[in-house]
């Protein structure tokens, strides 16, 4: 096995488990390691900040964070790190998760953050993944038999779906 870096699941509010817990399913599925956090942009800034500019250097090499409403972490978690950050829109509050959306996504020139949809904790662990594949040969080589899974489970449905039309 290659030395696989680290992925760092952040969640601004435990609540936020039931969508992110999906993130942590995918990354076990894969054998990569992955720690998960509860920090807030805005209730532990200082906490989030101290964990963000030494992850690096902790064997971090992805940090997914998850936030609803306001949803700055990700935004707070980008400026104090050069390592890839993928935010979580989480759904929820007054705008149902739009709100979180654009808070995620809308970042300043320089500071990037990788936005999924709302709710998209699989995908965040996929392109974390797909990050990580970069320089490990063992998770590029699970991407692709998982991609030929999907088009096989795809290619059974599609037949069903035939037989299924065959016999109206």
């Amino acid at each position: 096995m290659e030395n696989t870096k680290k992925v760092a699941i952040i969640m601004g509010s435990d609540s936020d488990w039931k969508t992110v817990k999906a993130a942590a399913v995918q990354l076990k599925s894969w054998d990569i390691p992955f720690e998960v956090h509860v920090m807030s942009a805005h209730r532990t800034p200082q906490a989030t900040a101290q964990f963000t500019k030494h992850a690096e250097e902790n064997g971090f090499a992805v940090i997914i964070a998850a936030a609803g409403m306001a949803a700055h972490l990700a935004g707070c978690i980008a400026a104090n790190t050069t390592l890839p950050v993928i935010g979580i829109p989480v759904k929820g509050g007054a705008m149902d998760g739009l709100d979180a959306l654009l808070a995620t996504v809308q970042m300043p020139s320089g500071i990037p953050v990788a936005t999924v949809a709302l709710g998209g904790a699989k995908n965040a662990a996929v392109l974390a993944a797909q990050m990580l594949a970069l320089s490990d040969t063992r998770i590029a080589a699970l991407l692709k038999e998982d991609r030929v899974k999907m088009a096989q489970t795809i290619a059974e449905k599609d037949a069903a779906l035939q037989a299924e039309i065959a016999a109206l």
